[in-house]
């Protein structure tokens, strides 16, 4: 999944988007809402983490104006306040969420798994197809009751594709979600890892989930 940190704060932009990263998530960090509005408007994500008080534009003035161009991603706002009316203001303005700061971390993963089951309909940490689950918060995944070991990259490139099951996804968008900004379209690091996916979901069980669209990228689906 993609991900945008806007924060002011170095030191804590940093710490958000290494341990975003260590678990998985394709992410991209910027430190003024100026950024945050160009990467918002040249790039798709799954959730964008803004805060509040950052210079040039602040993160209510980036999702009205997101907001006003029918961009629907999830935004959570970070906000040192803790004032009623400032978290009215927050919600008011198009946001999803808020998290006051000092936050713990594993607090602001619980609440991207929140926002991210509500874009997908998904009411559950858990997804299945056909006896492939995976279980978000605890980073499981079984086929047919085997546990299965991933890498972060691989767990990532599953996930995209069980949310998105039944859909022809290009190898650009799978690259788009799953690798941050410096990410190269048109390289075959998409054909590796789904390649590995491949040998561990696939390869030791009799039904194949993974098929390759000739000309259009990758498909999970269930088997009629």
């Amino acid at each position: 999944m993609r991900v945008l940190v806007a924060e002011d704060e170095p030191d804590l932009l940093d710490v958000i988007v290494k341990r975003l990263k260590s678990e998985g998530y394709g992410v991209d960090g910027c430190e003024n809402g100026e950024e945050a509005l160009y990467y918002m408007e040249t790039t798709s994500y799954d959730i964008a983490i803004l805060d509040v008080m950052m210079p040039k534009k602040d993160g209510l003035e980036v999702v009205r104006t997101v907001r006003a161009k029918n961009d629907q991603t999830p935004i959570m706002l970070l906000t040192a306040k803790d004032a009623i009316g400032d978290r009215v203001d927050g919600l008011d303005s198009g946001a999803d969420d808020y998290l006051t700061k000092p936050f713990a971390f594993d607090e602001l993963l619980a609440r991207i798994r929140v926002l991210l089951r509500r874009k997908t309909e998904n009411k559950s940490n858990k997804m299945v197809v056909d006896g492939l689950e995976m279980d978000i918060s605890t980073r499981k995944v079984l086929r047919d009751g085997i546990e299965i070991e991933l890498s972060s990259k691989e767990f990532a490139i599953l996930e995209y594709m069980m949310r998105n099951k039944d859909l022809v996804l290009s190898r650009d968008q799978i690259g788009n979600h799953v690798w941050d900004y410096g990410y190269e379209g048109g390289s075959n690091i998409v054909d590796v890892y789904v390649r590995y996916l491949r040998k561990k979901i696939d390869e030791p069980f009799n039904k194949k989930l993974i098929h390759t669209v000739r000309g259009a990228g990758y498909i999970l689906k269930q088997n009629k």
